[in-house]
């Protein structure tokens, strides 16, 4: 089957692609692991995990009609508290200061990925082959050539563009002879609905100490998403704890900020290591979202970096012509140059700087919240890059 664009990856990063080529006029495939009758539930990043939508996300996600599937609309996120244990002075942002009703709004991974679904299903112009695995990838000089298992047997299909939107352990990453670099931070993330004796109100709350990052996050469901960093060597242990532990040492590390905590829901364990494509672009290919890049958790900045990646690449598809020329990828690659680099330094950078434990860290920190909580001007380029308007913002994600 000869197509003009296809996608191998149907995750979150993946459909929303496929969402933002509707209507492009291009013959697009999307070659998805895991059967569409399979649900949600089946795929990978379609997990227990708490997404900060940034506002930029909900104005692309509204627009391209997966919000509408939605079967609660993202909690808002109207404030952020931000605390360093052992350090001084706290950094409190809120929306209405910049004009704003949220920063971003929370959803469960799930949740996103069954309205991913939902709107991928009524996309006409769309050919999936799920559950299908790319065996094998050929080049041509105008086109690549798919080797595709599916129902048992094989099938080839070719494509003028070859977009890998398939994870951290990427296939179409190593086809194409693309190294990585990878940063392993000996860290294991647990992640948990929690309930507290107070109502959600639209503030998270971002709490870094010496043995990793907290945060929770309010949900739809008026619980608080949870997430506690605990170092890798603990992991089995924290992990092995019966509810009531799991909720002390909770409690402990977090303080009374958002009340007493009550009841914790499943909780799941998620290894943090950093993988950064040394390279995005190939001839008649590229790599988007976690096959570019996967970064640490911390200001939750990846799933929002991985469709702005989505999101450029379907704007520089808008005006028709080879889909795969090499100058069109030379453009995606500097169009998101910036906003890509930012980030990246910005989420390894606070994981770093908030981990070091050294007294004089300390006091830089200290002193670098104070600064950021009396001097309003310091804030609002940390404000704008959270909310996702970092470099060229693609037209999908700009304010109305």
């Amino acid at each position: 089957m000869q197509h003009d664009i296809v996608i191998i990856g149907g995750g979150l990063v993946g459909a929303g692609l496929a969402c933002a080529l509707d209507g492009s006029g291009f013959n697009v495939a999307l070659v998805e692991a895991v059967a569409a009758d399979d649900g949600a539930q089946a795929r990978p990043s379609f997990d227990e995990r708490n997404l900060v939508l940034a506002d930029a996300s909900l104005n692309a996600l509204t627009r391209l009609a997966v919000l509408a599937h939605l079967r609660q609309p993202p909690a808002p996120v109207q404030r952020i508290h931000v605390t360093r244990a052992g350090d001084f002075g706290a950094v409190r942002l809120n929306a209405s200061d910049y004009g704003r009703e949220r920063f971003g709004g929370v959803v469960v991974a799930r949740d996103l990925g069954q309205a991913l679904e939902a709107a991928v299903c009524a996309l006409p112009a769309l050919t999936r082959y799920c559950p299908a695995q790319v065996q094998a990838l050929d080049y041509d000089e105008d086109h690549w050539r798919l080797r595709v298992q599916r129902d048992g047997s094989e099938c080839t299909l070719s494509a003028r563009l070859l977009v890998g939107a398939d994870g951290s352990q990427s296939f179409v990453r190593s086809a194409l002879g693309i190294g990585e670099d990878v940063t392993d931070y000996q860290q294991t993330l647990m992640v948990s609905a929690v309930a507290t004796n107070r109502a959600t109100d639209g503030q998270a709350f971002e709490r870094f100490t010496d043995s990793g990052p907290l945060a929770l996050l309010p949900r739809p469901d008026g619980l608080y998403g949870s997430v506690m960093g605990v170092a890798r060597e603990q992991a089995d242990a924290v992990a092995a704890l019966s509810d009531a532990e799991y909720l002390a040492l909770l409690q402990q590390r977090f303080g009374s900020r958002a009340g007493r905590f009550t009841r914790v829901g499943k909780r799941v364990a998620y290894p943090i290591r950093r993988v950064l494509a040394k390279q995005c672009v190939a001839p008649r290919a590229l790599l988007i979202g976690n096959a570019a890049q996967t970064i640490h958790p911390v200001g939750a900045q990846g799933f929002n970096l991985g469709l702005r990646d989505a999101l450029c690449l379907a704007e520089l598809l808008t005006d028709g012509g080879d889909p795969g020329e090499a100058q069109r990828l030379a453009l995606y690659r500097e169009r998101r140059r910036e906003d890509r680099e930012r980030t990246l330094a910005f989420s390894d950078g606070l994981a770093r700087i908030t981990a070091n434990p050294g007294f004089s860290m300390h006091l830089l920190r200290s002193l670098g919240f104070l600064a950021l909580e009396h001097l309003p001007g310091l804030k609002a380029p940390l404000v704008s890059g959270a909310m996702g308007y970092r470099g060229w913002v693609p037209a999908l994600a700009r304010p109305a």
